[in-house]
């Protein structure tokens, strides 16, 4: 059987690298992190001298956001937010290709994660309505609209987002944290 020669799909390699640095930073390993990180420039590189201009632009959206993860773990909440957003607007300023996989996680989401995670419920609302102005019903989006509004003080809004929370996952039987807090927030209501 013939191997597939990963070295020849950066992009590819990228994407594990991405995971790989986001977990790490989440979790506090900010030297793993860092080589992750390492390991996206030179995919990014490898993409810009191949002249593969739309994967680059892929790859340094990851870049970017795993960039934020570890400026954020390391305490710098202001840089985090600033490569974080500009990881965002690269991302939205990006035309899908057709065949191309979906983005493990959307930036414009994780800024609005990282915005709820540093108590700005209003700006992270913005952003999860956004993208889901481009990606309508996307579970996550739709969860983190729900809390933001919620912490925002939106009512209306909270129980509108959770509302529509509980219909997309009209048939899920799984216990995920969102549809309880979701069915919580409806019941109280």
């Amino acid at each position: 059987s013939m191997a597939l020669a990963w070295e020849r799909f950066p992009w590819a390699q990228a994407i594990t690298s991405f995971t790989r640095a986001l977990g790490a930073a989440h979790t506090g390993d900010i030297a793993m992190a860092k080589a992750e990180l390492g390991k996206l420039d030179s995919y990014h590189d490898a993409l810009v001298q191949a002249k593969s201009a739309y994967w680059a632009g892929q790859v340094e959206v990851q870049r970017r956001t795993a960039a934020a993860a570890i400026a954020d773990a390391q305490g710098g909440s202001e840089e985090a937010l600033s490569l974080m957003r500009s990881a965002a607007d690269l991302e939205s300023s990006t035309e899908k290709h057709p065949v191309t996989p979906a983005p493990i996680a959307l930036a414009r989401e994780l800024l609005g994660d990282m915005m709820l995670a540093m108590n700005q419920p209003a700006l992270a609302l913005a952003e999860y309505q956004t993208t889901l102005r481009t990606d309508p019903n996307r579970y996550r989006s739709v969860a983190g609209a729900a809390e933001a509004a919620q912490q925002a003080g939106d009512a209306a809004g909270a129980k509108q987002y959770y509302s529509q929370l509980l219909q997309i996952c009209a048939a899920a039987d799984g216990d995920r944290p969102e549809i309880a807090a979701a069915r919580k927030a409806l019941a109280a209501n």
